[in-house]
């Protein structure tokens, strides 16, 4: 039986690839900025209680704060945001992943210059082929997708999520979890309240199928996944935490057939193979 610490990437993985399908459920019932406003400010009132009653220590330090804060935005509010408003305004949820699943190779090569880690070769050749995999996963939903403006926030979601990976493992990779969250949402909720208010109506329709993507998106994934994202750059290299993107596609494939009926193809069943060996090989190569 595998140790517990040795599962939790995978459970990273798969809650972290519910949230495109929480995205899909919810979007049509609210603008993009308006519904993560709205998870942010819940997951702000549950962690800032739990923080309170559990006694979480917070950190006294000023540059921590900051620290901890500019990591927040940089994966709440620009990375989560850039994927939000791709998908609302007609970019597939497919490309989207592919895009952002460029992250590993970004963080590959940030990582040395950055962090001073090192890159082996069996964790290139684990990146490419992880890439490609994710290439052939969503490689059907390629067709007819105008190159557009909708593009750019989903670029905007890449270099966030890659920045937003190496900034906290440089700068702040040991914190509370409790009190870290609260710290890391707050200016996020922020930057999002305003950009939403300048840019959006701000109208909810409470249908059931928003409030359940709501309720999911915040307990578990601001909550779970989040938590494990925090544990996972704590706890491994940056190269190794960012080659479990890439099985984020192939997660998501998988739970929207279960859900909604979407078909695979076999180049996407081939993708899949490809994406899980190169994360083997990224994540057990170490120089």
């Amino acid at each position: 039986m595998p140790s517990l610490p040795a599962l939790l990437p995978f459970l990273f993985v798969f809650l972290w690839s519910t949230g495109f399908i929480g995205a899909k459920l919810g979007l049509p019932y609210a603008e993009p900025l308006t519904f993560l406003l709205a998870r942010y400010v819940l997951v702000l009132g549950l962690m800032t209680a739990f923080a309170l009653a559990t006694r979480a220590p917070w950190p006294r330090d000023g540059r921590q704060i900051f620290h901890i804060g500019v990591s927040g935005v940089l994966v709440h509010a620009f990375y989560l945001g850039g994927v939000f408003v791709a998908i609302k305004h007609g970019l597939p949820a497919g490309v989207t992943a592919l895009l952002v699943g460029m992250q590993p190779l970004l963080t590959a090569c940030g990582a040395g210059r950055v962090l001073g880690e090192r890159v082996s070769a069996r964790q290139w050749l684990g990146l490419a082929l992880g890439f490609v995999g994710v290439a052939l996963v969503v490689s059907h939903k390629l067709d007819d997708v105008p190159l557009s403006a909708m593009l750019v926030p989903a670029l905007v979601a890449l270099l966030a999520i890659t920045a937003g990976t190496l900034y906290q493992k440089r700068y702040c990779p040991h914190f509370d979890l409790r009190s870290g969250s609260v710290i890391q949402f707050l200016p996020a909720a922020v930057l999002t309240a305003i950009v939403a208010g300048a840019s959006e109506t701000m109208r909810i329709e409470w249908a059931g199928e928003f409030v359940f993507a709501l309720l999911w998106l915040v307990l578990v994934l601001s909550f779970g996944a989040i938590s494990l994202l925090n544990l996972l750059i704590r706890k491994g290299s940056a190269v190794n935490v960012a080659s479990l993107f890439y099985l984020t596609p192939p997660s998501t494939a998988l739970i929207a057939w279960l859900v909604f009926g979407e078909t695979l193809t076999g180049l996407a069943l081939a993708g899949m193979v490809l994406a899980v060996g190169g994360v083997y090989l990224a994540r057990s190569g170490r120089g």
